[in-house]
């Protein structure tokens, strides 16, 4: 980020983020151009979740899941795991190459035939997303007579 700009944590982090989201958008087209996944169905509307669901994991805005950002996204997902399990994730999707996911391994993952745990849950959050159970608004109201 240029020096010159008299910039302030929100701005500086806006500016951040949006500088991530590009370089994840780039990736994205060297996907969309990889003949590889031509055969995928809505390819634009799955890289365009996946990327969301990436910027907000990276929690140092490197480019990549690290440990502590992994530990977070489980935890949010209502799975938490020891360090132990979450090294073990990181080299499943990774193949033992690095310490941290980048967002290369992310796609490759989501839209290959393996089935990773971190790929499962994450595929678990989103239909449990879909699926509503508690309704919404008040609860009805209820006479005495329909107690039990």
């Amino acid at each position: 980020m240029p020096s010159n700009k008299n910039t302030q944590g929100g701005k500086t982090f806006g500016l951040l983020k949006e500088q991530q989201r590009q370089k994840l958008e780039e990736i994205n087209q060297e996907y969309l151009e990889d003949q590889k996944y031509r055969d995928e169905e809505d390819l634009a509307e799955k890289l365009e979740s996946l990327k969301n669901k990436y910027a907000e994991f990276d929690l140092n805005d490197q480019g990549e899941i690290d440990l502590m950002g992994l530990k977070r996204m489980m935890e949010k997902l209502g799975v938490p795991k020891t360090h132990l399990e979450l090294k073990k994730m990181i080299v499943e999707v990774t193949g033992g190459s690095s310490n941290a996911i980048n967002y290369r391994d992310f796609v490759k993952m989501m839209l290959g035939k393996r089935s990773a745990v971190l790929k499962l849950v994450l595929i678990f959050e989103d239909k449990a997303n879909g699926a509503t159970c508690k309704p919404d608004g008040p609860p009805p109201k209820r006479d005495i007579a329909s107690l039990p």
